[in-house]
């Protein structure tokens, strides 16, 4: 399927419903950079002696680093010190990897067909310093009306808590929001949230 078929597809999805904002994810879902960040996940563990297989990164998509670090934790039986594995992850991705950050063609360019239309957010579970430059990177920073991240909310994705605060900040209703995710944590999240959802890695012509 091109690009151009899925932008077409991915129009007709928003267009369903007059929405008010669209809430994108940022890792996987408007910028192509799961693969480095699985990476990145793959060294800071290696730092540690714990060979991490990368597939936990792709389950738990959309969760703060922190929490993927407790998850590492409880099902390797190890010991990685949280705060500390998150920061050395971010800092791996952001030296190695971040700078060679490209869009989700599509995606971005549904966002900017949007832009004075409907209000624009950004949810993600990533690091406000990270995310931020990733959305520098591939030129949307200065497009998004509300960014949430990591910490902002006392409780990240799968729960609606960052959902919720990013309408609040738009002033929209819930069910007015639609959100665009590429993994299940994100829209168990949107779900919970009483929003509407897209997979942008399932959509269909």
């Amino acid at each position: 399927m091109t690009m151009t078929a899925k932008l077409d597809a991915l129009i007709r999805i928003s267009n369903q419903k007059k929405y008010k904002a669209f809430l994108y994810d940022c890792d996987g879902t408007l910028a192509d950079n799961m693969d480095a960040h699985k990476a990145a996940y793959v060294e800071a563990a290696g730092r540690h002696g714990l060979a991490l297989d990368p597939a936990i990164i792709d389950e738990l998509a959309g969760w703060p680093t922190v929490r993927i670090a407790e998850e590492i934790n409880k099902r390797y039986g190890a010991t990685l010190p949280t705060r500390e594995f998150a920061a050395e992850k971010s800092a791996i991705f952001i030296e190695n990897y971040i700078q060679k950050t490209l869009p989700i063609t599509f995606v971005v360019e549904h966002l900017k067909s949007h832009l004075g239309k409907v209000r624009i957010g950004v949810v993600s579970g990533g690091s406000r310093n990270t995310v931020s430059k990733t959305l520098t990177v591939i030129g949307l920073f200065d497009t998004i009306e509300t960014l949430v991240c990591a910490g902002d909310t006392a409780r990240g994705k799968p729960y609606p808590d960052p959902f919720l605060l990013a309408a609040s900040q738009l002033n929209v209703a819930p069910h007015d929001c639609l959100v665009f995710e590429d993994g299940n944590p994100g829209v168990q999240g949107a779900i919970a949230a009483g929003m509407d959802w897209v997979r942008i890695d399932q959509i269909n012509p």
